[in-house]
């Protein structure tokens, strides 16, 4: 690692090759806890080139243990996390959402780190049990419309990084990383980035695939649609600004899409939501990232009526039906 670390200290980058030999690496531990910390925080002063990114991707995604989920065309909602926004669990909200208006959802997701509740933090106070077993995951989408993949039963690789990651406390390239590795291989993915600049890595990386995708950045900072602002939605079909009144049918403050102090306060919220028993800019939030996870989905002719399905699913209880659902199946 300190040949590595002198390299970068030269203002030196990474080829792709040389990328994924050394996330392999890390992956089979061959650094300690003191190494790691000061390779990432490396990328925390400068930017990740495109290059760097597809070697640590394809090194996270060669040693995952993948999902065959049967066939079924599946949506992820995720975000990188790390805008330090601290908002309630926005994203996988929308999942249920989405799973109750009749699209397919295989949710990635993790413990918070630079957040208080990750989607697996809420998650597991919910009740949901993390798995990797094909089957069972196979019977959740089947009968819920959604399953939860736990990234750290997917990708061991990680595990030597996660107590790092946790000490550190801040956004990491793994940030990055995270909604590029989703081992069920959706085909088509929301994803919430934290900047215009990682928007723009996204595109470039997505357009050199078949899958369909709508990265979205709340030009305030935030990395999902936050109805604080405009937003920057770009997908296969382009790039546009969208106005609050146009994703949600109002704007929102930030004190309004708050997440609580505690996981336990995020699930509260997150169960409240759920329900039908949010307030109207809560729900509002929800309901634009849902309509944008259908409209990705391609489900629906145009954005407004994917809006008007993700109010029925909410509204009608299908969305907490298909929670219920997942649950039960514990």
């Amino acid at each position: 690692m300190k040949k590595i670390l002198n390299y970068l200290f030269e203002h030196k980058t990474f080829t792709r090759e040389g990328a994924k030999e050394i996330l392999t690496g890390i992956g089979k531990g061959q650094y300690n806890e003191s190494e790691l910390a000061a390779f990432m925080t490396v990328f925390l002063m400068r930017t990740i080139t495109i290059d760097e990114l597809l070697g640590f991707r394809e090194a996270l995604l060669e040693m995952c243990v993948p999902v065959d989920l049967n066939g079924h065309d599946v949506l992820d909602i995720v975000g990188t996390g790390g805008d330090q926004k601290n908002t309630f669990n926005i994203s996988t909200l929308s999942c249920f959402i989405v799973a109750g208006a009749g699209g397919k959802v295989a949710k990635h997701g993790n413990y918070g780190v630079s957040s208080v509740s990750g989607a697996s933090n809420v998650m597991e106070l919910v009740g949901y049990k993390f798995k990797n077993n094909q089957d069972a995951l196979k019977k959740e989408l089947e009968e819920a419309g959604i399953c939860f993949l736990h990234a750290p039963l997917f990708h061991p690789a990680l595990k030597n990084v996660a107590p790092v990651r946790r000490q550190l406390g801040v956004r990491t390239f793994f940030n990055m990383l995270g909604p590029l590795v989703n081992p069920a291989f959706a085909k088509s993915q929301l994803i919430g980035v934290y900047s215009l600049e990682m928007a723009r890595i996204y595109n470039y990386l997505f357009q050199q695939t078949d899958k369909r995708f709508v990265i979205v950045h709340s030009l305030d900072g935030y990395d999902e649609i936050s109805l604080t602002g405009d937003t920057k939605v770009i997908s296969n079909l382009g790039e546009h600004n969208w106005t609050p009144e146009a994703l949600g049918k109002r704007k929102v403050t930030p004190q309004d899409i708050y997440g609580g102090a505690t996981t336990e306060e995020a699930a509260r919220i997150f169960t409240k939501v759920l329900k039908g028993e949010g307030t109207w800019a809560q729900n509002s939030v929800v309901l634009a990232n849902s309509a944008m996870g259908l409209h990705c989905l391609g489900t629906y002719k145009d954005y407004d009526s994917c809006f008007q399905a993700a109010v029925e699913s909410l509204e009608s209880g299908k969305a907490y039906k298909s929670f219920q659902k997942l649950i039960s199946l514990q």
